[in-house]
């Protein structure tokens, strides 16, 4: 698995400071986000499991998946949590033309309701400086994240990916999981976990608006 890091440097937030990492709060509390959904099953487990503990969150979703599960995507709004844009077809941004990237960008966007912040987070957290540019001049916040679940990575235990939130998560932490297939294993088994642990040291989970 290539390298990545589970709790984002501070110089590397110092680099891109145009981006959002995290957020300083003196309060308890945290903000979860759901990368690449809306999908059957996966992004259901995730709605019950937020609606137990009355938690909000931020999905980030994929405009082709949008437009194959619309009653998903729907229920994500209905039940209050916020929504923002990862592109129509999951794009890298360094594979990418600057035009294609921010067309692409465009076509997820038509597919969202108009919310407080139009949020955008690249997939891979691979975005070029000049769409990063384009997109924060055409009013987007750029979401990137404060701790990795590694959700993701299939080299990892689930109870790793646990031990990843449950260590370096702080007041107004940003942290990431994905609602896919590939995640769904990992993410069974820490999300009722973290979302159990940090209700009962009192924080509230909050959604990115």
């Amino acid at each position: 698995m290539r390298f990545y890091f589970i709790k984002t440097p501070r110089i590397l937030k110092r680099l891109f400071a145009k981006y959002t990492w995290s957020f300083f709060s003196d309060r308890k509390e945290i903000f979860l986000t759901f990368d690449d959904g809306p999908i059957p099953e996966v992004t259901e487990f995730v709605l019950d499991q937020l609606k137990q503990f009355n938690a909000k969150a931020t999905f980030f979703c994929i405009g082709d998946n949008i437009q194959k599960h619309p009653a998903v995507f729907s229920r994500i709004v209905k039940e209050g949590h916020s929504v923002g844009n990862h592109t129509f077809n999951h794009l890298n941004g360094w594979k990418n033309s600057d035009t294609t990237y921010i067309e692409n960008t465009s076509k997820c966007e038509s597919l969202l309701p108009r919310q407080k912040t139009k949020s955008f987070r690249p997939p891979y957290g691979k975005i070029k400086r000049k769409q990063a540019k384009q997109l924060l001049a055409n009013g987007y916040k750029i979401i990137m994240w404060d701790v990795l679940s590694a959700d993701f990575d299939p080299t990892i235990t689930k109870k790793e990916c646990l031990k990843n939130v449950l260590n370096n998560t702080q007041n107004g932490s940003i942290i990431v999981f994905h609602d896919s297939i590939k995640a769904s294993e990992k993410l069974y088994y820490a999300l009722p976990k973290i979302l159990r642990e940090f209700s009962e040291r009192g924080y509230e989970f909050k959604a990115i608006n």
